[in-house]
């Protein structure tokens, strides 16, 4: 097959005019969320792409913190940035489950759910009354998942977690940056996205061990656990060596060349070799192919020893300061070797690359209107993900969720809110729908 034909082929596997007619890989699924902030309500978030149910539970009123959080005190349509990543697809049920009536209605609502997760401090839904240790009575082959800073048990369990604080528990921070600087945390929430989507990973293999055995079980995430996970080599270095790995820009310390110039048109261009054919091709680029018989660039275990590392990259921006973006990136696909300019949010947004593969996702969203999120990841050619709406005022599911799924009446319903069991949005921004909105337009009906 010629690579013409694979690549229209793989094109017409995953058309985005075909997305919504295909089945949903978790529509079996569904998903108690008592969740706020980001690491925890991230994590059904990617669930709910594949077409689990996920009943987000918030306090009456306020609801999640997140509602409140976004860029420069910035919001849209009265809903804050920051918040409507994680709240695509839920059903939004407002419950004080402070109330004895609202823990019986929570209760029902996990017993007949596959999943629950939370990321209160440690131990809170257990003094409420339902925790784990409570809900798997009624629901025994119940997964449940508990998301917070340091985890369910040890010394640091009474400290508060927030991404910058696991940033730098981990020892993130700490190997971000330059030499001779500050360290510096990710410019994104990286731990409770990163968080969120390994904790995903082991909701689905215990849904496999569930459907091989019928068992349940807990499971507890260390966010701070999780991005050393994620640290490669600086564990194992540090056992080794008793040495701390330490702060090196954007060089990559394993792999030479590999860091980011400045080119003549003062564009930031990521320049890589990594095999030493690559390299080869870099040479050939530069004008300098007999750099590839030097003995001290001859390899990559070569290039990367401290002082060659240094001579070559110098080279290499010496060449990329002298040419322009445009000359870089044919020279790059003439040779083989990896060079791309350093994308920001705006040039992702207009580059046709992400419009045709739908990761710029248009929503018509019946509440909000139109909007573009980013879109799914990965890709599946016969179950896709998909965005079917960004997120919902506090309560905003209430009638929909427990007429449907726990059978109450309108009666029980309107008794139910008169105690203050259940509730809906306080006249607070990010709380309630926008101001156009018709009053009707996204309400489910039982």
């Amino acid at each position: 097959m010629a690579k013409s034909d694979y690549f229209e082929w793989a094109g017409e596997l995953f058309s985005l005019e075909e997305v919504f007619s295909k089945p949903e890989a978790l529509s079996d699924i569904k998903i108690v969320e008592f969740c706020t902030l980001i690491l925890g309500p991230s994590t059904p978030a990617y669930l709910t792409e594949f077409g689990a149910t996920v009943f987000k539970v918030e306090l009456p009123g306020m609801g999640d913190t997140m509602r409140s959080l976004t860029p420069w005190g910035w919001f849209w349509k009265k809903q804050a940035l920051g918040w409507l990543k994680c709240a695509r697809n839920k059903l939004h049920v407002a419950i004080d489950c402070h109330k004895e009536e609202g823990k019986e209605l929570f209760k029902r609502l996990v017993a007949q759910s596959d999943v629950v997760v939370e990321n209160l401090r440690g131990g809170t839904l257990d003094r409420w009354g339902i925790g784990y240790r409570d809900l798997v009575e009624i629901n025994p082959g119940l997964i449940y998942i508990a998301n917070n800073g340091f985890g369910q048990w040890g010394p640091y369990l009474v400290r508060p977690s927030y991404d910058a604080i696991a940033q730098s528990e981990s020892g993130e921070a700490w190997i971000s940056g330059f030499p001779g600087r500050l360290p510096m945390k990710s410019g994104i929430w990286l731990c409770d996205y990163y968080g969120g989507l390994m904790s995903a990973v082991g909701i689905l293999v215990a849904l496999h061990y569930r459907d091989r055995t019928g068992k349940g079980q807990y499971m507890e995430m260390s966010q701070a656990e999780n991005i050393m996970r994620a640290m490669d080599w600086t564990w194992l270095y540090c056992h080794l060596t008793g040495k701390d790995r330490d702060r090196y820009g954007n060089r990559d310390v394993a792999i030479c060349p590999s860091d980011i110039f400045r080119s003549m048109d003062g564009e930031l261009v990521a320049v890589a070799a990594t095999t030493d054919e690559q390299f080869k091709g870099l040479c050939e680029a530069m004008g300098k192919p007999e750099l590839a018989d030097d003995p001290r660039f001859v390899t990559n275990l070569e290039r990367t020893k401290e002082g060659h590392a240094e001579e070559l990259l110098s080279i290499v921006r010496d060449w990329v300061a002298n040419n322009t973006w445009q000359v870089i990136d044919r020279q790059a696909q003439k040779y083989g070797f990896a060079a791309e300019k350093v994308y920001n949010g705006r040039d992702h947004y207009y580059d046709e690359h992400f419009e045709i593969r739908g990761f710029k996702w248009h929503i018509d969203d019946p509440i909000l209107g139109d909007g573009v999120e980013e879109g799914v990841a990965p890709k599946l050619s016969e179950t896709p993900g998909r965005i079917k709406w960004m997120g919902k005022p506090v309560g905003f599911d209430n009638e929909y969720v427990l007429t449907k799924y726990l059978g109450l009446t309108q009666d029980q319903i309107k008794e139910l809110e008169d105690k203050g069991v259940i509730g809906k949005w306080t006249d607070f921004i990010s709380r309630t729908p926008p101001d156009e909105w018709d009053g009707k337009s996204g309400i489910i009906f039982p």
